[in-house]
């Protein structure tokens, strides 16, 4: 499975499939589910789970750009742009969005 063609339009990464599906998700539920290290990782090395707050610029994409054969790299606002999200993680988040 792969992406035909992907756009964000008023911060939602739009993105049909190659297997005649879409998938559209809202650019918050992707920043709040970053798989980069630096967003996965607990600051205090506690193993309780923290509430992240997030500014309007880390909530906006910047740029999205494919990563060989297998995913996409979102650049923030920001400027972060540490993580890459697997095709396969990015039809899961549209499933786990969609609930």
């Amino acid at each position: 499975m792969k992406p035909q063609k992907i756009q964000v339009v008023k911060n939602v990464l739009s993105i049909e499939w190659n297997d005649k599906t879409n998938s559209n998700l809202e650019a918050s539920f992707l920043r709040k589910h970053c798989p980069c290290a630096v967003c996965t990782s607990e600051p205090d090395g506690s193993d309780e789970m923290k509430i992240r707050r997030f500014t309007e610029q880390q909530l906006q994409i910047a740029a999205v750009s494919i990563v060989g054969n297998y995913a996409l790299n979102i650049v923030w606002e920001d400027g972060h742009n540490t993580g890459i999200y697997e095709f396969s993680y990015l039809k899961v988040l549209s499933k786990e969005q969609a609930v």
